[in-house]
């Protein structure tokens, strides 16, 4: 059985596989657990093996390129089209190894164990943030409820209820109580968002592709870690705007009357980077829109005949190219020069 091409259906306990031979044709297909999948492809030659990209298909990835295996992964999007009817696990696995055949098909380069473990965190202080702003809308609701209005902002609401928890006759004993432990749980979360955001700074000045991100305008230790942690180096990416592109930062274009007319964002790709490039750059965009640079002079033309929210997408955008470059060729941020 000679099998040059294997995909891999992964799930959380066993996986469907489909081998297929030089010819293209259905050579094997299997259903097994896991470890049973590994101990399988050490037996094989060195062939392409295909997964998607979800959870576990890293880890699975990386022991198998130890194997001698050429592992490539890809988004199931681009996988879905080759599904046939009557959609199951097998016909998934015959998809996947199909679609890793397609001379243009795009690969997910293979995270390291640092890269996933720096995803991990990152995906820890983001619930803690929403966990954080929960409490504090329930805790600014419950202060309402009782004729209490605390104005928006974290600092003003921790102030006030210092304020509210210190005087015996604005509250009930019991609401007393309850909002006490709930500004315990909010000093809490206070305190592991410092820790996580402590950790981000130390590992970006630590790391060179990270630190020289953080020279960019708008990229800060936090932006830093999450984009070396999704993309690294940015080999996988043949241009800035295919980056861009890759966050959903690029417009969507329709023809009305034979003319070309730009329209939202695609919004694709990670929602979390996209938000956290967007934030940089509305925080960045004061600054820069002042500075005597190509870029000040870009976002002030663009300021003149674009709504601002506009202005902050298109600058997000512009990082994004910024980005890959600095990944890409090595280099260091130089306001005055453009990304191509």
């Amino acid at each position: 059985m000679e099998i040059s091409v294997l995909g891999i259906d992964l799930g959380k306990n066993s996986c469907s596989l489909v081998g297929f031979d030089p010819a293209g044709l259905v050579a094997v297909r299997r259903r097994m657990r896991r470890e049973t999948v590994i101990k399988f492809c050490a037996s094989l030659p060195a062939c392409v093996v295909a997964m998607e990209a979800c959870c576990g298909a890293h880890h699975m990835g990386r022991v198998l390129a130890a194997q001698g295996h050429s592992v490539r992964l890809m988004s199931p999007e681009y996988v879905r089209p080759y599904v046939k009817a009557q959609k199951n696990d097998n016909r998934d696995a015959e998809a996947i190894a199909e679609a890793a055949t397609r001379p243009t098909m795009r690969f997910v380069e293979l995270k390291t164990e640092e890269q996933l473990d720096m995803q991990t965190l990152h995906r820890v202080r983001d619930q803690l943030v929403a966990e954080r702003t929960s409490l504090m809308n329930q805790i600014r609701s419950l202060l309402l409820e009782r004729g209490h209005v605390v104005a928006q902002g974290r600092a003003k609401l921790a102030t006030r209820l210092v304020e509210l928890l210190a005087d015996p006759a604005a509250l009930r004993p019991r609401i007393h109580d309850l909002l006490k432990e709930m500004q315990d749980r909010l000093e809490s979360l206070d305190r592991q968002i410092a820790q996580f955001n402590k950790e981000f700074t130390e590992h970006a000045r630590a790391d060179e592709l990270a630190s020289r991100l953080v020279t960019i305008p708008g990229i800060g230790a936090l932006n830093a870690t999450a984009l070396v942690a999704a993309i690294g180096d940015a080999r996988t990416f043949g241009r800035g705007r295919d980056l861009a592109a890759w966050l959903g930062l690029v417009p969507r274009q329709a023809t009305t009357g034979g003319k070309p007319r730009l329209l939202g964002i695609t919004k694709r790709g990670s929602k979390y980077l996209r938000k956290m490039l967007i934030q940089g750059a509305r925080s960045a965009l004061p600054t820069l829109v002042r500075a005597q640079t190509r870029l000040g002079a870009w976002l002030r033309g663009l300021s003149g005949r674009a709504h601002g929210n506009v202005v902050v997408v298109a600058l997000a955008a512009k990082m994004a190219r910024i980005v890959w470059a600095l990944l890409r060729h090595g280099r260091d941020f130089d306001a005055q020069i453009q990304p191509t």
